[in-house]
């Protein structure tokens, strides 16, 4: 490792220099700025240590000088001053490190380490940390036997995911895949045994129908307002990589995790969220709002009236609005007149992009590309969250002193591999749940509801069943299956039976 050390006084530090070549680093010095731009632009160093208070060039001058030159070469800055303005600058100026004199040579070791050793440290210790905690998931993966549990699991895994996806071992990050794998097939039995008793017990989870009761209608601040977001599609992991930009403007107060009904698809988790009623019951008593499978039309038309019909329902004195954002216009339009919301006591947002870019991966071979995996599909939701009109409107509600709260109405799944479905020509469309008559399927790869009312979905037909995929599967038909499974294979859905899809995220914020 190559070090340049800048400072006037570099005789005195000869003891240093030492130090560390005593420990194979290789330290050059210089004793001014203008000598240092110079040697930077010829040599090839791993790290500078620049002193603050020079002669000639400062060392904030010329810090300067060399991110012009390489703007990701890092840079410690050493200086006897604690002035705050001295420190705004140089961390202003993107520095690796920032020390105070006298330094000791151990100091400087350990910012050595921070900044050239850091991936490989890191690396390193969150291989054995998992390694570790390897071994308890797989033992309270046997033993898990509650919502609560199954909670706490996913989170762990989802925990594990995302730090292991930053560290050079590709390895470790597929036998944490082959752990998520096995934790699906035990969530698919828990459903399966579990799922239809939650709907007639007080013992149960929330869920998409009671969302709205349990977490939001607590929340809603009748002084400054709040603003309920819907991200569709949003799972789990997404939310955690979206948190830290959300921080900036506000401080998350509680966070809930609650469970999506089955089909895990929009029509029915987000009309449950806004009706507040389970998919029969809307049927009956929202005939004009809503629409089977089978029926021609959009299936979410009616967020908005189904929603007021809640509030009405629950004896709630409050002033709302509700906006579906589905295009950068409508975004932005929201965005540029939001201040107009801070009359409401509720203003809600449905953002439609995430589950527009995992029907996009579907469709589009350039998406496709850029999210060939669960790290890239997060990246992108990131990406977009970034420099989204959305992130405008948070900052807005931040502005207005406003609650936030952000939650989804299901997850999604990479679906890997197929299985086979037989239905006459008016069976539902979806790769992840089918409805219909006449289905012939594999019994062990579905939880399959012969009577739809048994779980409070309504039937679209005499005979007609609802089966749902478990774990990544995605159904196929056998005519042309090679050429369907071809199409279908890596692309995220939604609709079945899985963590990602199921185990979804609620916030409540308060402005900073």
């Amino acid at each position: 490792m190559d070090i340049l050390w800048v400072d006037d006084e570099i005789d005195l530090l000869k003891p240093h220099i030492l130090f560390l070549e005593q420990k194979s680093y290789t330290v050059k010095t210089c004793t001014n700025g203008a000598d240092a731009v110079e040697l930077v632009n010829d040599t090839n160093f791993d790290i500078v240590f620049l002193d603050e208070n020079m002669p000639g060039i400062t060392g904030l001058e010329t810090l300067n000088l060399i991110k012009q030159q390489k703007p990701n070469l890092p840079v410690v800055m050493i200086t006897k001053s604690e002035e705050e303005l001295i420190m705004e600058e140089a961390i202003g100026s993107k520095i690796a490190d920032y020390l105070i004199k006298p330094v000791n040579p151990n100091q400087i070791l350990l910012s050595l380490k921070k900044n050239l050793d850091h991936s490989r440290l890191v690396s390193e210790k969150t291989t054995l940390n998992y390694q570790q905690e390897f071994r308890k998931i797989s033992m309270d993966l046997a033993m898990v036997n509650s919502y609560e549990e199954w909670v706490e699991l996913y989170k762990r895994l989802v925990h594990w995911e995302l730090e292991l996806e930053n560290i050079d071992d590709p390895g470790m990050l597929g036998i944490l895949e082959s752990q998520k794998s096995e934790a699906n097939t035990h969530f698919f039995k828990f459903i399966k045994n579990n799922y239809q008793d939650w709907l007639t017990s007080s013992e149960k989870p929330t869920m998409s129908h009671t969302l709205f009761k349990d977490f939001v209608v607590p929340n809603i601040d009748k002084e400054n307002g709040t603003l309920l977001v819907v991200i569709d599609n949003l799972r789990y992991d997404q939310f955690r990589t979206l948190e830290p930009y959300i921080n900036t403007y506000f401080k998350k107060e509680t966070e809930h995790s609650y469970f999506s009904i089955l089909p895990t698809a929009t029509q029915y988790a987000r009309n449950a969220i806004f009706s507040g009623l389970m998919p029969s019951e809307m049927e009956k008593q929202h005939r004009d709002y809503w629409k089977n499978d089978t029926d021609e039309g959009g299936k979410n038309l009616f967020e908005n009236e189904f929603l007021s019909a809640q509030i009405k329902r629950l004896s709630l004195d409050i002033k709302h609005e509700y906006y579906k954002i589905t295009s950068l216009k409508n975004g932005k339009d929201l965005a540029e007149n939001y201040n107009s919301t801070k009359q409401n006591d509720l203003t809600v947002v449905v953002y439609n992009f995430v589950d527009m870019l995992s029907h996009a991966k579907t469709e589009m071979e350039v998406i496709k590309e850029l999210v060939g995996d669960d790290k890239a599909y997060r990246s992108l939701t990131v990406s977009w969250f970034k420099n989204s009109p959305l992130l405008s409107i948070i900052q807005k509600a931040k502005e207005l002193g406003q609650t936030l709260i952000i939650t989804t109405d299901h997850g999604t799944i990479n679906c890997s591999n197929p299985t086979k479905v037989i239905g006459d020509k008016n069976i539902s469309a979806n790769l992840r749940y089918k409805t219909g008559r006449s289905l012939s399927y594999e019994d062990k790869d579905v939880y399959a509801v012969k009577n739809p009312k048994d779980i409070f979905l309504p039937s679209v037909a005499i005979n007609s069943p609802f089966i749902f995929a478990k774990e990544d599967l995605f159904f196929a038909y056998p005519n042309n299956f090679n050429h369907f499974v071809k199409y279908y294979r890596n692309t995220y859905q939604h609709g079945g039976v899985s963590l990602e899809e199921i185990i979804i995220p609620c916030a409540i914020y308060k402005s900073k």
